[in-house]
């Protein structure tokens, strides 16, 4: 796949969130440590969005059931979640966040 921009760089402070949509992806953007994270942004155990989420220390938590994720890796970090969400490759070019989805 080709890379796209996605966003701003200067739009995320640290802890912060955005909800993306591409075609009829729905992904989340996160920025957390300096770093810029995209996921898959519907949580595996139910139904919500973790773009609604709390971020911190690399993870988001969903505003569910307070299932928490690895921003890195996408793993699954506690119950009642068991599935890891998707990561995708993203890059920061100057001011531009890129994605490869």
């Amino acid at each position: 796949m080709a890379w796209t921009r996605i966003a701003d760089a200067n739009q995320l402070q640290d802890e912060e969130v955005v909800p993306i949509t591409l075609g009829s992806a729905q992904l989340a953007l996160f920025r957390s440590a300096g770093e810029f994270h995209l996921t898959d942004n519907v949580c595996t155990h139910q139904y919500a969005l973790l773009s609604d989420g709390y971020v911190e220390d690399g993870c988001v938590e969903c505003p569910l059931h307070q299932a928490r994720f690895d921003l890195r890796s996408g793993a699954a970090l506690c119950a009642p979640a068991t599935q890891p969400i998707r990561v995708y490759p993203v890059r920061v070019e100057g001011d531009d966040v890129l994605a490869d989805v």
